[in-house]
């Protein structure tokens, strides 16, 4: 399930957030990288202890808490912080083929969490830069994905995919992962198309309507019986 979140940062919030990452100190990203990430991996990547990072990533955090089709595809049970990495033309950036750890350590040391879906906030506009679409491969095929700055990209941790090499300009972005109440994909996709179709026949029928009360009832049970909360 690939999902598009729109609009989770608006452009006033992207404005900052550009400003603030203009002016901050960014390192090599392998740096952060798993053995076998770091052979593919080229690009550059905010310190996790970073002011600018943390301010950021407060308002991605709190937009996705506000965002209804987020919390309906994702079923949030914790979200790891978001990180922020910069691919540019000039040295020769891109991510090869891998797929995410299935654990993520907290970096305060808290605990940790499991990856069960990856994230990508694109913060830079598809015309400044050329190249560098996310591509993610899955039992449907070939998926490139290159969306509007604010927008978001939600799919499976578990999908191999990599970041096209930028050829021209410079890809801003955050990424983070989601440890989700409902750990399978394909449960989690049925909660969210049974959600969707229940708002779209509330709007006709109200949520009154006997079918709607149901239905609803059904969608909890099934979350019930497949939550790990």
């Amino acid at each position: 399930m690939l999902v598009t979140i729109p609009a989770v940062l608006g452009p006033e919030q992207l404005r900052h957030a550009r400003a603030l990452l203009a002016a901050a100190a960014w390192e090599d990203g392998r740096a952060t990288a798993g053995v076998q990430s770091a052979l593919a991996k080229r690009n550059e990547q905010l310190p996790q202890d970073s002011a600018a990072g943390r301010e950021i990533g407060a308002a991605i955090t709190a937009g996705l808490g506000r965002n209804a089709l987020f919390l309906s595809a994702a079923l949030p049970k914790a979200i790891f912080p978001p990180l922020f990495n910069r691919y540019r033309a000039a040295g020769g950036h891109g991510f090869g083929n891998h797929v995410d750890n299935a654990i993520r350590y907290l970096p305060d040391g808290s605990g940790r969490i499991r990856t069960d879906l990856s994230a990508t906030l694109f913060l830079s506009a598809p015309e400044e830069y050329e190249g560098g679409e996310l591509t993610v491969e899955d039992n449907y095929g070939i998926h490139q994905v290159k969306l509007p700055a604010g927008d978001l990209i939600l799919y499976p941790a578990t999908s191999l995919h990599r970041v096209e090499p930028v050829t021209s300009g410079e890809r801003l972005a955050s990424f983070f992962w989601i440890e989700s109440m409902v750990r399978d994909d394909a449960q989690r996709t049925l909660l969210l198309d049974m959600d969707l179709a229940v708002r779209r026949l509330a709007e006709r029928v109200g949520d009154e309507d006997p079918a709607i009360v149901s239905l609803t009832g059904t969608y909890h049970n099934l979350l019930r019986r497949w939550a790990d909360a």
